[in-house]
C-alpha cells in the first residue's frame, strides 16, 4: 500500500471495508494504479472476479458530481466508461470497474505497427463521434469569455512565469486583437459534448468484444465546438503527428461526423481551419498550465512535452497569416530573428 499511515488513505481503506463482501475485495493489495495533475489518485484494488480501480478525489478540490453526471451521459450514448459500483460523496471515494492497464499513449511508447496504429485511431474516431451525440443538456458552456479566459494563462505562466518575458505595450495590444479574433471564429462552429483531453493519455486500449477505447478524466466536459476534440486527438500534447497523419484521421473524423448528423462544416477546407484555429487556443492554454504545473506544483515532467506543443503552434501559424504577431512573438522568445518572413 502507499501512505499507509496517511489518516486520508486509511480512511478510504475503511471505507472499502464497508462494501459488499461479494465483491471479493482484498484490501490488502491495494496498489497505486496512477496520479494526474489534479488532486485525484487512482489505486487498483482485485476482486473475486475482476480488478477494480479505486478513486481518491478530494471532494474540496475534485468536482465529483460532475464524475458522476458525465459518466452517466456518456454510458447513455454506449461510450465505454468506467461503470461507478460505488461512491461515497462525501468523502470523495469511487470504486471503479477497471478499463485496463495500458492506455494508448503508453501504447504508443511500446510501439505499435502501422496497421495496429490506424485500427486503435479509427477506433478512437468512431468513439470520439458517439461522444459527441451525448445530451449536453445543463453542461457548462465552453464560450467565448471563458476562452479569453484561459488565453490568460499563457500570458501569466507560459510568457511571464516560464520564459520570463513582459509583453511590450504594442505586443499586448496585437494579441488582444488576434484572442478576440481566434476565440470569434472558435465559437460560431457547432456545439456538443467536449471532453476537452481526447488524447492518447485517456484513451484506454480495447480490451473486449466491442474494441472500443475506454474513456477516462472526462469530469470536466462541457458543451463547446465540435472542433476541440479532433484538435486534441491529431495534435496530441504527448505524441507527435505529422501533417500528413493529422489530414487523414481529420477526414476520417469529418466523414463520420456527417454520417452521424453532427453539426459540422459541410466543405472539409472550411473544417481543416476551424479545428486548425481551435488548437491555436488549446495548444496556448496546454503551454500555460504545463507551466503552472512545473512552476507552482513541481511536477517538471511537463515540460518536455513543450517543444512538441510549440511546433504544432507554428505549423497553424505558418498557414494563416492572422497568426503573425504570435509568430513574431514566438521567435523573440526563441531568441530567433524574423528576416522576410523567414525565421532564421
Amino acid at each position: 500500500m502507499q501512505n499507509i499511515a496517511h489518516p486520508r488513505f486509511q480512511q478510504l481503506v475503511h471505507w472499502l471495508g464497508t462494501l459488499s463482501p461479494s465483491l471479493g475485495l482484498d484490501v490488502d493489495q491495494l496498489q497505486p494504479a496512477s496520479s494526474d495533475a489534479s488532486f485525484r489518485r487512482y489505486y487498483r484494488l482485485p476482486g473475486a472476479d475482476q480488478n477494480y480501480i479505486v478513486m481518491d478525489a478530494p471532494p474540496a478540490q475534485e468536482n465529483n458530481a460532475a464524475f458522476v453526471d458525465v459518466q452517466r451521459r456518456l454510458a447513455q450514448v454506449g461510450a465505454k466508461t468506467p461503470t461507478i459500483l460505488a461512491y461515497e460523496a462525501d468523502q470523495g471515494f469511487m470504486l471503479l470497474s477497471d478499463l485496463g492497464t495500458q492506455n494508448y499513449y503508453q501504447a504508443l511508447q511500446d510501439g505499435l505497427d502501422p496497421a495496429a496504429l490506424q485500427a486503435l485511431y479509427r477506433l478512437a474516431i468512431e468513439e470520439l463521434v458517439r461522444v459527441q451525440q451525448a445530451d449536453t443538456t445543463g453542461l457548462t458552456v465552453y464560450d467565448a469569455s471563458r476562452m479569453l479566459e484561459e488565453l490568460q494563462l499563457f500570458d501569466q505562466w507560459y510568457i511571464q512565469q516560464y520564459c520570463h518575458t513582459e509583453l511590450t505595450d504594442a505586443e499586448r495590444k496585437s494579441l488582444d486583437q488576434l484572442f478576440h479574433t481566434l476565440v470569434t471564429d472558435n465559437v460560431k462552429h457547432g456545439a456538443v459534448l467536449v471532453l476537452r483531453d481526447f488524447h492518447s493519455p485517456n484513451l484506454m486500449m480495447p480490451t473486449d468484444a466491442s474494441l472500443q477505447p475506454g474513456l477516462i478524466d472526462f469530469q470536466d466536459a462541457v458543451i463547446g465546438p465540435i472542433t476541440y476534440d479532433i484538435a486534441s486527438l491529431v495534435m496530441d500534447a504527448r505524441y507527435t503527428w505529422d501533417e500528413e497523419q493529422q489530414l487523414d484521421w481529420a477526414v476520417r473524423y469529418w466523414q463520420a461526423a456527417h454520417h452521424a448528423g453532427l453539426p459540422i462544416a459541410t466543405d472539409f477546407a472550411e473544417f481543416h481551419k476551424a479545428y486548425e484555429w481551435m488548437s491555436v487556443q488549446r495548444n496556448l492554454r496546454i503551454l500555460g498550465v504545463f507551466s503552472r504545473l512545473s512552476i507552482r506544483d513541481g511536477k517538471h515532467h511537463y515540460l518536455d512535452h513543450i517543444p512538441r506543443v510549440n511546433q504544432y503552434l507554428r505549423q497553424v501559424f505558418g498557414r494563416y497569416e492572422e497568426f503573425n504577431p504570435l509568430r513574431r512573438l514566438f521567435d523573440r522568445l526563441e531568441n530567433k530573428q524574423t528576416v522576410l518572413g523567414l525565421t532564421i
